[in-house]
């Protein structure tokens, strides 16, 4: 039965108290159609409602994948407090008897918002209740975890397309306040999804001041970094790239009389959870954490995001000072650099190509008596189940096996030696790709920190969106150099602009600045180039 947007406004007023806005309709309504939907939209623009409203229009069970337990039971208590159907979770914190009471919820219709992890879908149990249950929609928040994680740190992500297709393959929704051109694309090849509406709403946070500051070494870094935070209204967050020096720049705030604490992964459970409670209860006035803690975390006083050293791409970066100012009031973004922390990134998110792991996961796919599924695969490797899944993903993105509609596995390698050699060739460049792509998001963030350009102009513009002039409030506009560094009024490579590279192929261009451009090519990642030397030898051509 069609649905109108009256629908839609009436559930959310009636269920939620809500009045809905338009790019919430206009990322719902397609879902009423059987349309997969692209979602980025910044943080408290509602994006949950995307989904939790037309559920309780579409006729089955919503499945939500969410990475983290906390964002899970965030979520279960705000709909427990609507006038909605059941919601429910299965993880790896209940016990038998209230993972069976959920899957009984769903089964008998009472519970139609389902929360899952991406490891929960891995297992053939979930997969076939959720067969049974036949949902009408799959959402999967924090989207850009599907890149970001997905092809090192949690590879079930890149599982999801498949158990999306075990399914039924009901429409998909996918969810995030940050993704630029490359993490949307990858969302979108690793969901399988299909004729989707991309729906990407504006980037800026017009109340964040955006500076950043190079240091010479760690001390200075680390008198900076305590002196700035001493004078800072907070409460605020120091990001730190280790457990080691969270700890470090915790204990320094501390000796300065500020309530602070570290997070990160290697505490205990119980501690993370105090200190993030003492946090919410305006009981610590600073947290210093690895990037571990903030996922979820919706404090809207935040007044400051202090990054101790680079993070690994322009989209964590964002991701990451979008937890401050969201009360609408001003917040401070300040990212403190030196050039050897670039190394470290690079060195930190390295992957190295193990050809002797990747060869044995082709051979079980290939010698299976049958089509083996993940659990298969993994059940017959000497790997961890990450490096098994991590090489099934990258042989699978290569061409070398091919999932089938089950979600088992097909060897498409051949059985002759050039065969074999082809199909290294292949691994390879997919390999090198990837890796080539990440190392050039790590050099875009260099360039944001190190540029005298406007901030915000440059962050924005890796986003895919223009500001006309610069934004008066980061420190470069304050310094007097970004009306300097600003492009040429008629300058016909504005960002956004397609263009082509007579060597590196397609390309967007990210960033504009007096004397250079940076482009985002579809292969070799992003890349610097003279504004001179791509005039003087006609290096580039827009695409019209």
């Amino acid at each position: 039965m069609p649905h109108d947007t009256t629908d839609l406004q009436s559930v959310a007023e009636s269920a939620f108290g809500w009045s809905l806005t338009d790019d919430q309709l206009a990322a719902m309504r397609p879902l009423l159609d059987g349309r997969d939907v692209l979602a980025v939209m910044p943080t408290g623009s509602g994006k949950s409602a995307i989904y939790q409203v037309p559920t309780v229009l579409l006729s089955g069970p919503t499945v939500v994948v969410s990475p983290l337990i906390a964002l899970q039971h965030d979520q279960l208590d705000h709909l427990d407090d609507a006038d909605v159907p059941d919601a429910v979770a299965v993880n790896s914190s209940q016990g038998s008897g209230e993972e069976k009471q959920a899957w009984r919820s769903v089964r008998s219709g009472d519970a139609e918002y389902l929360f899952l992890s991406p490891e929960q879908l891995a297992k053939e149990e979930t997969l076939a209740e959720l067969s049974r249950a036949q949902p009408t929609l799959v959402v999967v928040d924090e989207a850009h975890c599907v890149s970001e994680w997905g092809h090192d740190f949690r590879p079930d992500y890149l599982r999801l397309r498949h158990a999306i297709e075990r399914m039924g393959r009901p429409p998909v929704l996918a969810l995030t306040a940050t993704a630029g051109g490359p993490v949307r694309d990858d969302i979108v090849d690793h969901l399988g999804m299909r004729d989707e509406v991309r729906l990407v709403t504006g980037f800026d946070r017009p109340n964040l001041h955006l500076a950043a500051v190079q240091v010479t070494d760690d001390d200075r870094r680390r008198r900076l970094v305590g002196d700035w935070v001493s004078d800072a209204e907070k409460p605020g967050l120091v990001y730190t790239p280790t457990r080691a020096t969270a700890e470090e720049f915790a204990e320094d705030l501390t000796s300065r009389g500020i309530r602070a604490a570290a997070f990160h992964a290697g505490l205990g459970r119980k501690e993370r959870e105090r200190v993030q409670n003492a946090f919410m209860a305006d009981e610590l006035d600073v947290v210093v954490a690895t990037s571990a803690f903030g996922m979820g975390i919706d404090k809207p006083d935040v007044r400051f995001v202090v990054h101790s050293a680079p993070t690994d791409s322009l989209d964590s970066y964002y991701q990451q000072i979008g937890r401050a100012g969201r009360d609408g009031e001003r917040a401070d973004a300040l990212l403190v650099h030196r050039p050897e922390d670039y190394r470290l990134q690079r060195f930190l998110t390295s992957r190295s190509l193990d050809l002797d792991k990747v060869r044995e996961v082709a051979e079980a796919v290939r010698d299976h008596d049958g089509t083996p599924n993940p659990t298969d695969v993994d059940d017959e490797v000497e790997q961890s189940r990450r490096s098994a899944m991590n090489n099934l993903n990258l042989l699978e993105e290569a061409g070398v096996v091919e999932a089938d509609d089950d979600g088992g596995f097909v060897y498409q390698g051949g059985g002759s030696a050039q065969d074999s050699q082809d199909s290294q060739d292949a691994v390879e460049r997919q390999f090198e790709r990837r890796r080539a792509l990440d190392s050039s998001r790590i050099e875009v963030l260099r360039q944001y920190a190190e540029t005298r350009s406007c901030r915000r102009q440059f962050l924005l513009g890796y986003f895919g969106e223009s500001l006309d002039e610069p934004c008066g409030f980061c420190d470069t506009c304050e310094q007097g150099t970004a009306e300097d560094h600003a492009p040429p009024d008629d300058t016909e490579f504005g960002v956004d602009t397609a263009v082509r590279h007579s060597e590196w192929g397609h390309g967007v261009v990210v960033n504009h600045e007096a004397d250079r451009l940076t482009v985002l090519f579809d292969e070799v990642g992003y890349r610097t180039l003279s504004l001179a030397a791509v005039r003087e030898n006609d290096l580039l051509t827009p695409v019209r």
